[in-house]
């Protein structure tokens, strides 16, 4: 009877024994703690993609809707409707399929008479839907494939205002992205529609193509890439510098080759990375988006920049972006941890005619872009290698480069207006305008509006390397001005002539080419003044007269004999 003694003593002290061990309760580890993601599944990387290809569509509908009036509208630098009209005349004027393949656009199928307002109804559509999954994280295909036909209508019939190499990035990037998402359902999560490895292998060879291209293009062209100086000329003459770019451009010496250096590292080496597995892939993407984020900070490079970074988040599984995540109970953290438990414990979704259909879509996919990358591989292997170009009119899979050559010497187009009705007379007073972002006053600091785009100031870059004759819009662009358009105006961060009574257009127009260098000392706003001066009178000043100003002769387009070769390639 002594035996039943010493348990009752240990209940009386209030010592029990051990509980029976219950479970960790969802999304913990036995031990208590949050429990980790897995390696292998990419739920959450879906949601991050989604949100920033929505972020770059957001963008450049955003471009459009402020920008394309002037520049393809009614009455703007080349329209659009004058446009379509002379590739319907290449084609014996019939729409036909011929034309719509030319230029594919949803344009052939509304009425040219108010092409403002279709321009606009595009733009804030596209505004409207990439906002919706930018803000939700989720998207279907229907969503996705109406974004990329809204901005593929407008890169088609933008003419030289879309031909830069981002726009046929965007649309292979956003092509790719349909086939992200379940056909019908919005969830950010959709347990139906895991996440296609295909698409994320298109991504990641998006960005092995991207990334490589740029640096052969570099290798193969000018031969300051060669021997390490091009970093000494780059933040000087780059498109639209911003303020970060002028203390860059002042670095030592051994800063930029070692810039140089880092650039070939980064675009010939480091892309291979994506083929070494899990880890190396891994590395591949931290460092192509860091590497796009110090571009970011010095220049203004439109969207370009930020949408190199969404094929490079395709190298990032669950377990990678999980700390973007909030890990509370039912979040979508906590969901993706279930959905792994319950794959571990080898529970699997039945197989579905759909679920057959749609892997039977990703593989078609598959073999579609590994058809169409076979030019773009021989291009790429090619010493005559040409970026920035496509090889279909969809633009599904593309060339891309950038800054194959850099310019030693900063040269800048000034557009100036004179109300002296003598425009020869020695006491005439030339007054500039100035442009949004482009250099102009040498007092006024440089912008910083990435990854926002002024396709006008960009294209006066390019104008600055060729005569006006090559650039027939700079005309167009004049007699706006000469008869003090709004619309035109509207584009100009400065109209000189402008609160004037009573209000006159100016009596003549010109236009200069200078020579701009970076002063050591920013604060000599005199020196800047005087160097400038020195500049203008080495150049021949050419009056532009402006007679007749129509609609016929703002936009002789002309249509190239090979289809879908149409302002297809721009040169950085």
């Amino acid at each position: 009877m002594a035996a039943p003694e010493e348990p009752l003593r240990k209940r009386k002290a209030g010592v029990v024994g051990p509980a029976p061990e219950s479970p960790p309760g969802p999304g913990r580890d036995p031990a208590g703690c949050p429990a980790r993601l897995r390696a292998g599944t990419f739920w959450l990387t879906r949601i991050v993609l989604l949100k920033a290809l929505a972020f770059v569509y957001f963008v450049a509908f955003l471009v459009a809707f402020h920008q394309n009036k002037q520049l393809i509208g009614d009455t703007g630098l080349l329209p659009c409707r004058v446009y379509l009209r002379s590739v319907q005349q290449h084609f014996r004027g019939q729409v036909s399929w011929e034309t719509v393949s030319y230029a594919p656009t949803v344009l052939w199928l509304l009425d040219w008479s108010h092409m403002d307002f279709n321009l606009d109804a595009l733009a804030l559509l596209g505004l409207g839907i990439s906002s919706f999954i930018l803000v939700s994280g989720c998207a279907n295909m229907v969503l996705m494939a109406t974004l990329w036909v809204l901005y593929m209508s407008l890169v088609n019939v933008g003419q030289i205002w879309y031909s830069f190499g981002w726009e046929s990035q965007l649309l292979e990037t956003g092509f790719l992205g349909i086939f992200l998402c379940p056909l019908w359902t919005l969830s950010p999560l959709p347990r139906g529609t895991p996440t296609s490895r295909i698409v994320l292998w298109g991504y990641r060879w998006l960005i092995f193509r991207i990334m490589l291209g740029a640096g052969l293009i570099k290798i193969r062209g000018d031969q300051c890439w060669r021997d390490l100086t091009c970093m000494d000329f780059h933040y000087e003459t780059q498109p639209v510098p911003n303020p970060v770019a002028y203390f860059l451009h002042h670095s030592p010496w051994w800063f930029h080759r070692f810039e140089t250096l880092s650039n070939h590292f980064l675009e010939l080496v480091v892309p291979f990375f994506v083929f070494l597995g899990r880890q190396m892939c891994i590395l591949h993407g931290a460092l192509q988006i860091l590497f796009q984020m110090v571009l970011i900070i010095s220049g203004n490079l439109s969207f370009l920049n930020w949408l190199t970074i969404v094929p490079s988040l395709a190298c990032f599984d669950d377990a990678t972006l999980g700390f973007l995540f909030p890990s509370g109970p039912g979040s979508l953290k906590d969901q993706v941890l279930r959905m792994q438990e319950e794959e571990a414990r080898g529970a699997r979704a039945p197989r579905t005619r759909g679920s057959v259909a749609r892997y039977t879509v990703n593989l078609a996919l598959g073999v579609l872009v590994a058809w169409l990358s076979v030019p773009v591989v021989l291009n790429l292997l090619s010493p005559q290698q040409v970026m920035n170009s496509s090889f279909n009119p969809l633009r599904i899979v593309n060339t891309y480069g950038a800054f194959g050559s850099i310019t030693k010497e900063r040269m800048e187009v000034i557009l100036q207006g004179t109300a002296s009705p003598n425009a020869s007379a020695p006491d005439a007073k030339w007054e500039d305008y100035e442009f949004k972002c482009k250099p102009g006053d040498l007092k006024r600091r440089p912008c910083l509006i990435s990854p926002y785009h002024h396709r006008l100031d960009w294209l006066m870059w390019f104008a600055a390397f060729q005569t006006y004759e090559h650039n027939e819009w700079i005309i167009h662009l004049a007699g706006k001005l000469l008869a003090n358009d709004a619309q035109a105006l509207s584009l100009l961060a400065l109209n000189p002539f402008a609160g004037r009574a009573p209000p006159r257009p100016p009596c003549s127009l010109r236009h200069s080419k200078i020579e701009i260098r970076p002063i050591n000392n920013p604060t000599v706003a005199s020196k800047c003044s005087s160097e400038r001066k020195s500049c203008m009178s080495l150049t021949l000043n050419q009056k532009l007269k402006m007679i007749k100003f129509s609609e016929e002769g703002m936009s002789k387009v002309k249509v190239g004999q090979k289809p879908g070769l149409l302002h297809r390639t721009a040169k950085l």
